[in-house]
């Protein structure tokens, strides 16, 4: 079991960031099975440039739960399952702060849609999500925004999941993305 996971911030650090949205979808391998997705308050001002990319104003966030108010949401979808996501290191990174200042250890394994791109889909010229969603015709609806970047991530992680099974010579099943 995975769980394709895509969160906005209020910016680059997550010891000094909060999580102003996020979205989750678990996903058996095959196809999706459950979703989550909200706005969160971070509890603090949401710099204008982050308004300017993502969309998501103070005025948005001002009456959405606070992150230990779906925190135990997060805990039980993502439970037993592989964290999945594009540039997996900063969502997970900001996802474990939100829980350690909750004083919760939150520890998942976790695979990166970013280098599984370039081991199975090679030769693109940027790995960013917009280019390679691009390049292979997955279309983004609300690009920076949780629920746009993780249904795409989740169509993206499907392809590679097709490539991981055909194997290299389209005959034998791989033993493992790790």
């Amino acid at each position: 079991m995975y769980t394709i996971i895509d969160i906005e911030t209020t910016g680059q650090s997550a010891k000094e960031g909060k999580i102003t949205e996020i979205a989750i979808y678990r996903h058996n391998g095959v196809q999706v099975t459950d979703s989550f997705c909200s706005l969160v308050n971070p509890e603090c001002h949401i710099p204008y440039f982050i308004t300017k990319l993502t969309g998501i104003d103070n005025e948005m966030v001002a009456d959405a739960p606070r992150f230990y108010q779906i925190a135990k949401r997060i805990v039980e979808m993502t439970a037993g399952t592989v964290f999945v996501a594009h540039n997996a290191s900063f969502d997970y990174r900001f996802i474990q702060e939100e829980f350690k200042r909750l004083g919760y250890d939150y520890q998942r394994k976790t695979i990166c849609t970013v280098k599984l791109s370039r081991k199975y889909l090679p030769g693109h010229n940027s790995y960013s999500l917009g280019k390679i969603c691009s390049d292979l015709n997955i279309r983004i609806d609300g690009r920076h925004r949780a629920a746009g970047d993780a249904l795409a991530t989740v169509k993206l992680f499907e392809m590679i999941l097709q490539k991981h099974i055909q194997g290299p010579d389209d005959s034998a099943r791989q033993p493992s993305l790790f």
